[in-house]
């Protein structure tokens, strides 16, 4: 690939941009808003130049509801030789573009599972999809040379290549990625007007289960009306265990012996089964997860204290596998929680005693 036009210059398209541009390919950029293309162009995206004839590849990064129309223009004009795009949803443009009666050949639908809850080009960089998943969805009519490009695509974003069939990438989507948004905006609604003192008691529990809450709603009203059924399927079934859980709740504070004892059956299945199923979420590198051991240090709110664990992490020959902060309310200091194999943290604790950090215990 030596040419490529991105249509969409947001997070997503920029971040792709910034990738193809740093490994020499000559990026065109545009946006129905020229002035976040001159935003891309000028963060080293490449240039929102118009493309003298065809590029080797287009990338459309448009809204859901809009892909269809964007890259059936595109390919109508024969703006490229391959043309994909990178919406959160497949099956519903693939099929649009079906009814449009376009020749797909040229075509693959693609989805990088990587994102922030920031838009826009400024919140982009060139190493969003690194090691992240990266779907694709060819059918029997995609051309190998549009595939290749596809690949090429990916691994120049340094994104690990998937593929699958639309509609399971839909489905699948909805479970890991859509109906959990939704969840985490629910819980975090329940904070919008609670009371001060309450709020001013949130954790690191609370901030991770409604963290992805932050995202742009405008964003998600569009990826969400691209795929309502499977998300709406999901969101029965979560409904369906909130109702059984409140009612084991509720028998929790019954008089009568018998029902406590299935209230605590009750709440002890969901939880056991939600161990389940967090055991399945994958691991490091995509890999089977593993139980990590965590030391706990306190640390100051100070510049370069984090560097300082690290690198003293990094002389006792211990890897870091993961890291969590949780700050102290009303402190300027924080628990920072290193996460290390099992066999690591005798050697850590005391290294990092030795060197006067303070480890909770």
């Amino acid at each position: 690939m030596r040419t490529a036009l991105v249509i969409g210059t947001g997070l997503i398209g920029t971040s792709a941009a910034l990738a193809l541009a740093q490994r020499g390919v000559t990026v065109h950029l545009v946006d129905r808003d020229p002035e976040q293309a001159r935003t891309a162009a000028a963060l080293g995206a490449g240039t929102d130049e118009a493309p003298e004839g065809p590029v080797d590849l287009a990338i459309v990064a448009a809204p859901p509801a809009h892909v269809a129309g964007v890259l059936a223009d595109a390919m109508r004009r024969g703006v490229a030789r391959g043309y994909l795009d990178v919406a959160s949803v497949k099956g519903g443009p693939r099929r649009e573009l079906e009814e449009l009666g376009l020749d797909l050949s040229a075509y693959i639908g693609t989805h990088p599972m990587s994102g922030r809850e920031k838009s826009g080009p400024l919140a982009a960089t060139a190493d969003l999809f690194e090691g992240r998943p990266w779907v694709l969805t060819p059918t029997r009519d995609t051309d190998t040379e549009v595939l290749n490009l596809a690949l090429e695509l990916v691994s120049h974003c340094r994104a690990v290549p998937v593929v699958m069939d639309a509609d399971a990438h839909d489905r699948a989507v909805a479970l890991v990625s859509h109906m959990p948004h939704l969840v985490s905006s629910l819980v975090a609604a329940r904070l919008e007007h609670a009371e001060e003192s309450a709020v001013r008691l949130c954790g690191q529990g609370i901030r991770d289960v409604t963290r992805v809450a932050a995202s742009d709603p405008r964003m998600w009203i569009d990826i969400l009306s691209a795929n309502p059924g499977p998300v709406a399927d999901l969101l029965a079934d979560v409904s369906a265990d909130l109702d059984e859980t409140v009612q084991a709740l509720r028998a929790l504070q019954a008089s009568d012996e018998v029902k406590r004892r299935e209230g605590v059956t009750g709440i002890e299945d969901v939880l056991r089964r939600g161990n389940a199923g967090q055991i399945r979420v994958p691991g490091k590198h995509g890999s089977a997860p593993r139980v990590y051991e965590v030391v706990a240090v306190l640390i100051d709110d100070q510049p370069g204290q984090l560097a300082r664990i690290f690198a003293d992490a990094g002389m006792a020959g211990v890897n870091i596998e993961d890291v969590r902060i949780e700050h102290a309310t009303g402190q300027q200091a924080g628990l920072v929680q290193l996460m290390v194999e099992p066999k690591a943290v005798p050697v850590l604790t005391g290294a990092l005693r030795e060197r006067g950090w303070a480890i909770r215990q």
